[in-house]
């Protein structure tokens, strides 16, 4: 089981958002998980045009991906987070404000490094989220 240890040293200030500054591994085995993006398992688009449909398909992407390994959300020891508008931050921190509590039940939260990029791999895509987690 690995051995995670969140950090937020005073001298980086609190995290404006549900991400903390720094986490500290001691694990066997490391999962990289490949950005996932907002298709279902049939491959279908989910969410044309709509911000948080995207986003929460993204996130049930990675969960599932972390169901396939053996982890779960407790495994995550970091994201990073692709958007194409910078428009839709505000609903990104709303989406993370309402569920990673759920997803995170102890308030601790991994790091996140937020990119607004100029487009995805597919002009509809919105977001895009690459997760790293410890076994």
């Amino acid at each position: 089981m690995a051995e995670i240890k969140t950090l937020n040293p005073e001298a980086l200030g609190k995290a404006p958002a549900q991400y903390s500054h720094v986490t500290r591994v001691k694990a066997s085995e490391f999962l990289f998980i490949a950005g996932q993006i907002a298709r279902d398992k049939a491959g279908n688009l989910v969410g044309v045009d709509n911000f948080e449909a995207q986003c929460s398909q993204v996130f049930i992407n990675i969960e599932a991906a972390l169901k396939a390994a053996g982890a779960g959300w407790k495994n995550v020891v970091q994201f990073t987070t692709y958007i194409v508008h910078s428009q839709d931050i505000p609903k990104l921190r709303n989406f993370r404000a309402n569920e990673f509590p759920k997803m995170f039940p102890d308030g601790v939260f991994p790091p996140n490094t937020l990119v607004v990029a100029d487009r995805l791999a597919e002009e509809a895509l919105l977001i895009e989220v690459q997760t790293i987690a410890a076994l």
